[in-house]
């Protein structure tokens, strides 16, 4: 009893009302050319380094933000004006539902994770799609799908396939989240062939369709390699365009510096992000590209942080990456030193190939003219040395006068 007077002030500092708050103060500012001109001046200065094409797409750079900030769609002005080369919304259910009304969001500073103890939290596809339609920025829309909660597992693909139709015209690509952990009954098929029974309808909408729209399958951490390699063989039997690699775990493993707030917490259950997913999304993104040959686009996803973070899942095999609990904790300070420090090492290991090449091409012009010079030098001692060696044999002989001359003499006596 002696808690419920404070239980308000706890709600007004704890993290579930620090991310409303954020977010409502990020729309607020995105809501006049003005505010957006402003998060663009501050966040987001012109970085023509970072600029890539993916999945058939251009992105103004790698780095997007994954879906579980902006479920709804409502923040893509504001998180494209913040710098984030795209936007995934969701995860969007067919029908609205909602989340625990009860706290749900627990951050583990010491180790920069959260831990997330909710259902899935969505306003329905109708709403998505009128949010949708009310944005003005031109960045790259993902749409990150999932089953309602209520929904049988055998009645999953019928979910998938209205989502995916209702939004097909206004995604730019489309996540299928067969990772929900989050709820209390977790759906995460682990077979190909439950996997192939969601996948095949979507696919089957797709090509009646003109437009084309990549469609990726999000994996969980908590599959083994065997089974993500079940999972990966799908895009050898169907027109799967990659992967995203990966959801929160339901795990604990990674954690060093948060005991106190582990012991606090206890049984409670929810899924974890942060730092401490980084070896085991790294893990899983080179295995994908070896096994594949770098075949299967992947879309890393969980515990990057910083600059270093992006350059090592992008070495590793990465196509493009996300970041969330990252972004949640740094704020758009630490996004913009993660893509400044980013393209500040694309521009040097640009300027250094560019002088190696120029290099590369003075050594062989070098070569090239030093060949010729002795080409040169070898034929004007041969032709010298042919001058001076030439027999005396083989000269033409000088003509005798004298016998000419007496016979002059002889017919003018």
């Amino acid at each position: 009893m002696t808690d419920l007077p404070i239980q308000p002030l706890r709600f007004l500092t704890g993290p579930d009302f620090a991310l409303r708050r954020t977010r409502w103060m990020m729309r607020a500012a995105a809501a006049t050319p003005l505010g957006t001109f402003l998060l663009r001046k501050l966040y987001a200065p012109p970085m023509p380094e970072l600029e890539c094409e993916a999945f058939g797409m251009k992105f103004s750079s790698p780095i997007g933000i994954a879906a579980g900030f902006d479920t709804n769609g409502n923040m893509i002005d504001a998180l494209s004006a913040s710098g984030f080369g795209f936007v995934e919304v969701g995860s969007i259910t067919p029908r609205p539902q909602s989340g625990s009304s009860a706290r749900r969001l627990y951050r583990l500073e010491g180790d920069r994770a959260l831990i997330y103890n909710s259902d899935i939290d969505s306003a329905g596809v109708e709403r998505v799609i009128s949010n949708i339609k009310r944005t003005r920025s031109h960045t790259v829309i993902g749409c990150n799908i999932a089953k309602n909660h209520a929904t049988p597992e055998q009645n999953a693909p019928a979910d998938f396939l209205r989502s995916f139709r209702s939004l097909y015209q206004y995604a730019d690509y489309f996540t299928v989240n067969v990772c929900d952990n989050s709820s209390p009954e977790p759906f995460i098929p682990r077979t190909k062939e439950q996997v192939e029974a969601i996948l095949e309808p979507l696919f089957e909408f797709r090509r009646g369709q003109n437009q084309y729209r990549p469609v990726l399958l999000k994996i969980s951490p908590d599959l083994s390699d065997e089974q993500i390699d079940s999972l990966t063989d799908i895009m050898l039997t169907m027109p799967l365009d990659g992967l995203v690699a990966c959801g929160g775990t339901t795990g604990r493993y990674g954690l060093e510096n948060s005991t106190h707030e582990i012991h606090a917490l206890g049984r409670t259950p929810g899924i974890m992000c942060g730092t401490p997913l980084k070896a085991r999304v790294l893990h899983i993104v080179s295995h994908i590209s070896r096994r594949t040959k770098g075949a299967c686009p992947v879309i890393a996803c969980g515990g990057i942080a910083d600059a270093d973070d992006v350059e090592a899942m992008l070495g590793a095999g990465a196509t493009l990456v996300q970041i969330c609990s990252g972004y949640i904790y740094g704020g758009g300070r630490s996004l913009r030193k993660m893509q400044a420090e980013l393209a500040e090492r694309i521009r040097w290991d640009r300027a250094e190939a560019e002088g190696a090449e120029r290099r590369r091409q003075q050594q062989e012009r070098r070569q090239a003219q030093q060949a010729q010079q002795a080409a040169e030098d070898a034929r004007a001692e041969a032709a010298e040395a042919g001058s001076e060696e030439t027999p005396a044999a083989d000269r033409e002989p000088e003509p005798d006068n004298r016998n000419t001359q007496q016979q002059t003499d002889t017919q003018k006596s």
